[in-house]
């Protein structure tokens, strides 16, 4: 293929397509940061305008010192993340990587994977994934994988491969949600039929869920030797799930709170239920083993076991659905009720002050409107 130069700039060509159709491209060599010659060369413009609007962008790019982005314009969106995902895996916890290499997998690369990465813009990446995925998914699954991806945006600029992250000022509409917390009476109905149609096992957990605010992997991550039922306190040091176990959240996250004597009762009566558990299988229960395990077979309950245990419960009863971590929103939104000051709500939680004020402003602000009441009428009196 013949090329023809252009009087307008030495880098830009034209020349005739197996079509004969005039057409235009630029080929520009420069030096890269290691002072190496290098050449960007990019054909199939339909005028000498827009090719020559091209050159002169890759040309800006390479004086402001922007070479890795000139470098990279052909990266794919799909490229980028299977590089991002290589180089930080390593940095993630085990449930971080495999969330990442899933919406990777099945989300990103199906839907975004062919379109290059300096050319994807916002109303493609907004109809061709976010639309799409609305389709299929609920609108706070879809705000994960959204957030996933910014996440690797903001890597790829970062590594100076993009100028800026086109994709955070996008809205996803949200369902309203029901309220995954129970007022105290509904709590108290709530444990009394977790101990008539549970196990004790589950029972047991769903207490102590209800009575701490722990997460649901920092319970199943408890020992027995993280119970101190002289001091009635307990130490959460881990957080466990199907994946194993690993250290807890944040730094915040290890804590060692009060607990009352009805959940120390109920741990001393399911300590000796677990005793003849393990002795029936063979085993003896020992200060660093686990202490929520499976009737069935002595082994650590998994994960799912809460979950299934939480949704019978609310089936067989009627009740509005709440989620183990529902009952950890129960437990802060009671202890707001009762005026427990932030700082105490947050360290029994495992929580910044802040972040108990951004979760639970609702429960707050109603404690506002109650505080102006009472003003007013201690002012009438």
């Amino acid at each position: 293929m013949k090329m023809h130069k252009s009087k307008k700039d030495n880098d830009l060509y034209y020349y005739f397509n197996a079509k004969n159709e005039k057409m235009w491209c630029y080929r520009y060599r420069y030096y890269d940061a290691l002072g190496k010659r290098k050449e960007k060369s990019k054909q199939g413009y339909k005028s000498e305008k827009e090719a020559y609007k091209a050159l002169l962008e890759v040309k800006s790019s390479v004086i402001n010192g922007d070479v890795k982005q000139v470098e990279n314009s052909n990266l794919t969106v799909g490229e980028w993340l299977d590089t991002w995902f290589k180089t930080h895996k390593n940095d993630w916890k085990i449930t971080s990587q495999i969330q990442r290499e899933n919406a990777i997998k099945y989300q990103m690369k199906p839907l975004l994977g062919k379109f290059k990465l300096a050319d994807l813009d916002k109303t493609t990446y907004k109809r061709i994934f976010i639309n799409t995925l609305l389709e299929k998914y609920e609108p706070s699954t879809v705000q994960l994988f959204h957030r996933l991806f910014k996440v690797a945006i903001n890597a790829a600029v970062d590594s100076e491969i993009i100028p800026r992250n086109r994709f955070n000022k996008i809205t996803i509409p949200t369902k309203e949600k029901s309220e995954n917390f129970f007022t105290a009476e509904e709590l108290k109905n709530f444990l009394a039929a977790a101990k008539r149609l549970e196990n004790i096992t589950n029972y047991t957990l769903i207490l102590l869920l209800a009575f701490t605010g722990l997460r649901k992997g920092e319970a199943l991550g408890l020992k027995w030797d993280n119970i101190e039922f002289a001091n009635k306190t307990l130490t959460v040091e881990q957080t466990r799930d199907n994946k194993g176990a690993r250290t807890p959240k944040t730094k915040n996250s290890y804590r060692t709170i009060l607990v009352d004597d009805a959940l120390l009762n109920q741990l001393e009566s399911y300590y000796r239920w677990c005793k003849k558990i393990k002795l029936s299988f063979g085993m003896h229960l020992k200060d660093d083993d686990y202490i929520f395990i499976s009737y069935q077979s002595g082994a650590p309950v998994t994960d799912n076991a809460i979950k299934y245990s939480c949704d019978r419960i609310c089936k067989k009863t009627g009740m509005k659905r709440i989620t183990p971590h529902g009952l950890r929103h129960t437990h802060a939104t009671i202890l707001i009720s009762q005026r427990i000051p932030v700082k105490v709500i947050a360290d029994r939680l495992g929580n910044t002050p802040q972040m108990i004020l951004d979760i639970y402003g609702h429960s707050f602000k109603e404690l506002e409107e109650e505080s102006v009441t009472a003003f007013s009428q201690i002012m009438n009196l």
